[in-house]
């Protein structure tokens, strides 16, 4: 904080005036002069020898000032063409200095307004232009190019001319986390292999065709990772031929389009978006398919996927499932089917396209938060090992049964059932189901006997987790007993008051009984 001097300041006005003016006008603000962020005090040139020297005398301004943001003076001030004011109160006394609050540097958020409109268009947060060599000295030399927004400053554009001015051999694109709005750039990039546009702005999908002479990036592309955008139509991804993975999650896609010829296609990520039906028009090409990720969309039937032989893990989770059907073609390849979040209930899972089928590889199962009752639909899957079914309405063990002949059984997730909640809970399902290393989020007998670094003894000899669950019920049982004890000794300490209080008040009543009938006979 600041102080004022009297021979710069301006002179007060006994109506307030100048001081509003002031106000209104505002005042540079001063500079610290300290780390730890106090203020200077400037002293007056010509100060009396009373008026104070050290930060301990300054006064702190009272609740009558004006808010911190702005600087303030006092009406004790006085203009350099005026003689000083008297800066002595009714007793002689200096008054002390008057101080005004410095205001802190506000934090770099620029970016996170860019759609704010200003009077000038050149400050304008949204007429900011960043190219990719804004950012980043770019080496025309080097075939891999990465930057990452959240590393420093955003790109907002991807420039026309970056395929000159970075190698005509680059493989790599990477500009993830930025601003950008327009794909641009890339149609002489003829032997790029992967693009990565995640997290920005970008509406479509543009110059994968390329450019006449300038070649076809689209041509050679293996894998294009455009999630996190504003994309609503995927057609234009049929441009790349040789892809091999697809990544547009969390778009605006309503329909799956551009797909059926992409032959050598591996990996689809579709999660997060508007997609209502699995169109076997597109998803029938995909001979070489191993991964379909659909989670999250609007789905109410698994379909159009019957040529798809060679699929490994299929996810539709977060959708609009009442059964699991429709799986004939995966019965010998699929591995992980990811179905929490839906609608199914027992009979929708044990249809006869769908879980009632003999799988040889399926070894995952989430069907977490549907409408579960029992265990039946996975009895005969024997090649089940991690099978998770969390928040659904299994009641009893003996609709937990079903899974004691799964003998590659390793790991089962039963929380948020009412099972879970029943006595000796994981004791019972340990021995129900032999073959279980974890039940929820806990290894069975601790870490240690499982090839972990054990904490604190756990898992190995007296300290393995049914030992432990053993001595804390025991030891609960013991401090209940000591409770009762104690409450009945001291509901016996007070009987025996009470029996004493009123033996005293008998005695007492009969003395006095006694006294009066003496008094009587005198």
């Amino acid at each position: 904080m600041t102080t004022i001097s009297d021979e710069t300041a301006p002179a007060p006005a006994s109506n307030g005036e100048d001081k509003e003016q002031k106000d209104e006008e505002g005042t540079p603000d001063p500079a610290p002069d300290s780390v730890d962020g106090a203020s200077a005090v400037e002293q007056p040139a010509a100060a009396s020898s009373s008026e104070p020297s050290s930060l301990e005398q300054q006064q702190q301004p009272s609740s009558s000032d004006p808010p911190p943001q702005m600087a303030t003076t006092t009406a004790n001030s006085s203009s350099s063409t005026s003689p000083p004011a008297n800066n002595n109160d009714d007793d002689g006394n200096a008054k002390p200095p008057t101080t005004r609050q410095a205001v802190l540097a506000p934090l770099p958020l620029d970016w996170t307004r860019m759609a704010e409109c200003d009077d000038d268009p050149n400050q304008n947060l949204a007429n900011i232009v960043r190219y990719p060599w804004d950012v980043m000295e770019i080496d025309p030399s080097e075939t891999h190019l990465a930057i990452v927004g959240t590393h420093g400053q955003k790109i907002t554009h991807m420039g026309s001319k970056l395929h000159e001015r970075v190698s005509p051999n680059i493989t790599n694109l990477v500009l993830r986390s930025h601003l950008i709005r327009t794909m641009e750039g890339i149609a002489g990039m003829k032997q790029l292999e992967l693009l990565e546009l995640y997290d920005n702005m970008v509406d479509e999908l543009k110059e994968l065709e390329g450019d006449g002479e300038d070649g076809l990036p689209g041509r050679n592309l293996r894998v294009l990772d455009i999630s996190y955008n504003v994309i609503r139509d995927m057609g234009p991804v049929s441009l790349c031929p040789n892809l091999q993975e697809l990544y547009i999650a969390q778009n605006k896609i309503k329909s799956i389009k551009g797909l059926k010829h992409l032959k050598l296609l591996r990996k689809i990520d579709l999660g997060a978006n508007r997609i209502r039906v699995m169109e076997e028009e597109e998803l029938s090409g995909l001979e070489n398919l191993e991964e379909l990720w659909l989670g999250k969309n609007k789905i109410e039937k698994i379909e159009g996927i019957s040529k798809l032989t060679k699929l490994r893990r299929l996810d539709v989770q977060s959708n609009r499932l009442t059964s699991i059907e429709n799986l004939e073609a995966q019965v010998d390849t699929l591995e992980e089917l990811y179905l929490a979040h839906n609608g199914i209930d027992v009979e929708g899972a044990k249809c006869e396209t769908g879980l009632a089928l003999p799988f040889t590889q399926l070894n995952t199962i989430d069907l977490s938060r549907n409408r579960l009752v029992d265990t039946s639909p996975f009895a005969h899957l024997t090649a089940l090992s991690d099978l998770w079914i969390s928040g659904n309405d299994i009641k009893t063990f003996e609709d937990v049964e079903h899974l004691g002949g799964l003998t590659d059984l390793d790991s089962v997730y039963l929380e948020y059932n009412p099972v879970a909640s029943e006595f000796e809970y994981r004791k019972k399902l340990a021995e129900m189901i032999p073959s279980l290393n974890q039940i929820d989020a806990n290894m069975i007998g601790g870490l240690a006997q499982h090839g972990y670094m054990s904490v604190g003894g756990v898992g190995s000899g007296e300290n393995n987790l049914v030992e432990r669950m053993k001595q804390m019920q025991d030891a609960a049982i013991e401090k209940a007993k000591a409770e009762e004890q104690k409450l009945a000794a001291a509901e016996e300490e007070e009987e025996v008051k009470e029996s004493a209080t009123s033996t005293e008040e008998e005695q007492k009543d009969s003395e006095q009984k006694t006294a009066a009938e003496s008094e009587e006979n005198v």
